[in-house]
């Protein structure tokens, strides 16, 4: 095991190394002089010199690439434009709301997911069963931003029960927080929800029909033990992948959700270091999504190892 987690750690320093490359490069190929994209037009000479000199613009690109990456191992990503503040005390401002809303609706749509796909799998035909994949398949389709305009036009501006925008922290104000997190918490939830139930049941309906299930049943144990004990740890094993790219999904596809309700997280400061230009912010929240995404990804292959010992001898 510990070979393997050695194996998944060196492939997720080197992913990671690719990912950074192509990140500063694409970053640096954005149209138009940087400087004049970041601060507009009507600056001074020493104000362009100076920012032209931080951001290495006057050395080739491979070794501005050298530098920045050296800098951004130290945690250092330089000042952002927009906010005149380093990158590292923006982005601890706003990481924390993104990690809250992940968390709660990773914790909120797991079980849920895989109770009902167990129930729907067990009841296979039935109206149960009916209900909660029909369900799940036309919730799947629907995108979260579409959801976030709706819930925000009928729960809010129609209704007045939530409110429509900002976030306030549990630790400040619980009740207002609570009537703040429910609308984009439902609609980063739901999604999660739908795609765990319709694969929790196609592993449980294909596991129940294995010869040990049978067997188990066969020897007078009780439905419940055949089901949770010896059907759902083989039929989970899909699902852990499933939840790995679940949560990386959530904390770098949260943009949509956060920018409608006005939430002050990664989504909604990635929008706008987008719109503002500010390549130290771009890169920064580009760099930390993909580092977000491969840690969760070698965390996955991970958990699954344990659950299945033969990943380990790939």
């Amino acid at each position: 095991m510990s070979r393997f987690i050695l194996k998944r750690l060196g492939q997720t320093i080197i992913v990671m190394g690719i990912l950074s490359f192509i990140i500063f490069m694409l970053v640096s190929m954005l149209p138009g002089d940087p400087v004049y994209a970041m601060l507009g037009g009507e600056i001074s000479v020493d104000t362009y010199d100076r920012w032209y000199h931080a951001l290495n613009l006057d050395k080739p690109v491979i070794v501005r690439y050298l530098l920045w990456l050296w800098d951004a191992v130290r945690l250092n990503f330089g000042t952002s434009a927009s906010y005149h503040k380093p990158v590292m005390e923006v982005l601890a401002q706003h990481v924390p709301v993104t990690l809250y809303f992940s968390f709660l609706s990773f914790v909120i749509s797991i079980p849920l997911g895989i109770i009902t796909g167990i129930l729907s799998a067990v009841y296979r035909g039935k109206r149960i069963d009916t209900v909660v994949t029909m369900a799940a398949n036309v919730t799947c389709c629907l995108p979260q931003f579409w959801l976030s305009v709706l819930f925000l036009y009928i729960f809010s501006m129609k209704l007045g029960w939530l409110p429509s925008f900002g976030f306030t922290s549990p630790f400040i104000d619980l009740s207002k927080s609570i009537r703040q997190t429910i609308l984009p918490l439902t609609c980063l939830t739901l999604g999660g929800i739908a795609s765990i139930t319709r694969q929790t049941r196609s592993s449980m309906l294909e596991v129940i029909r294995q010869d040990y299930v049978r067997t188990a049943r066969s020897k007078g144990l009780l439905e419940r033990k055949v089901i949770y004990i010896h059907a759902l740890k083989n039929a989970l094993i899909p699902v852990i992948t499933l939840m790995g790219l679940r949560l990386g999904m959530l904390i770098g596809g949260s943009m949509f959700v956060e920018s409608v309700f006005n939430i002050p997280g990664m989504g909604t400061l990635f929008v706008t270091s987008i719109q503002a230009q500010d390549i130290p912010l771009i890169q920064a929240c580009v760099l930390l999504i993909a580092l977000v995404s491969s840690i969760v990804n070698m965390v996955t292959d991970i958990v699954y190892a344990i659950v299945d010992p033969r990943i380990r001898l790939d």
